[in-house]
């Protein structure tokens, strides 16, 4: 598939998620080296109570990035992947715009897969730093 075929299909399958909830768009994929991107916009839906961007809202950002990318690396026909540990660290705090989250593969085994996944604003600066641990199960077939 080509880079908008798999934006166009990663984007079609956030529909009715939460990735559609907090308007996460996937705009920039690299198959290859192992990177997806997305952007989200900041506004009061994902405001904590003092009008800053909620540090829960960039956390399901680096999941729902690093979790789509991990797709890239499997056949979802045999197995599946599942997020078993997120940390992150929030750096800076943001009120209004948008965000970036750039997911890069640290790790690519057969059962785990490591993502670094940084939140910038607009101008580059880090918001949050965040790593992902996901494992690939394969797929159990139904009896």
């Amino acid at each position: 598939m080509t880079k908008d075929q798999i934006l166009a299909q990663y984007n079609k399958m956030s529909a009715q998620t939460l990735m559609q909830t907090l308007e996460i768009e996937y705009t920039d994929v690299d198959p290859i080296e192992g990177m997806l991107q997305a952007k989200m916009p900041v506004n009061p839906r994902v405001h904590q109570p003092m009008g800053l961007l909620h540090g829960g809202a960039n956390a399901a950002l680096a999941e729902s990035l690093g979790s789509a990318a991990s797709v890239l690396f499997i056949d979802p026909e045999k197995s599946a992947v599942l997020g078993i540990e997120l940390s992150c660290n929030h750096l800076r705090s943001k009120r209004e715009g948008y965000v970036v989250g750039t997911a890069t593969i640290l790790h690519k085994g057969r059962s785990t897969h490591l993502w670094e996944i940084k939140i910038c604003d607009e101008e580059g600066r880090l918001l949050s730093h965040c790593k992902l641990t996901n494992m690939i199960m394969p797929l159990r077939k139904a009896n």
